[in-house]
């Protein structure tokens, strides 16, 4: 299974093909292509690549999915004896990220995720479920 590492945000991540990541809020719109080009490291099944600090021509491509609020935290002082008290609230920003695709140095492609292929099969073993149900109740 081909993986890389992408650094975003400042923090680093493992990334493959079709999977959804939460990373630090990205200011573009929903659906958009977004292109990492900071790659550390490239796995495929056959080598491994590691760059310093990155690797010159890697990109790896995802669909921004949506942005959103994580759950509240509360910030809570209190100086003792003091009668002095602080409350206050906090929702981090991030983004929900879909990897597409993971491309080499070269431009080869390493690995990519057909979303449009997945949701035309999803849709006709739904269809063929509702003919079964429909002649089971007949």
């Amino acid at each position: 299974m081909s993986f890389a590492i992408i650094e975003t945000g400042g923090k680093q991540y493992k990334v493959s093909a079709s999977k959804i990541i939460d990373v630090e809020k990205i200011d573009s719109e929903e659906g958009k292509v977004i292109k990492f080009k900071k790659v550390l490291l490239l796995n495929d099944d056959k080598n491994i690549e590691v760059g310093n600090p990155n690797i010159e021509g890697a990109v790896v491509e995802a669909k921004l999915l949506k942005n959103i609020k994580d759950r509240t935290i509360l910030v809570f002082q209190k100086r003792r004896r003091k009668n002095s008290r602080r409350k206050n609230g906090h929702r981090q920003r991030h983004s929900k990220i879909q990897i597409t695709k993971i491309l080499s140095k070269d431009g080869k492609i390493i690995a990519e995720f057909k979303a449009d292929e997945k949701k035309t099969i999803k849709k006709e073993v739904k269809k063929d479920t509702k003919k079964e149900t429909k002649k089971v109740k007949k």
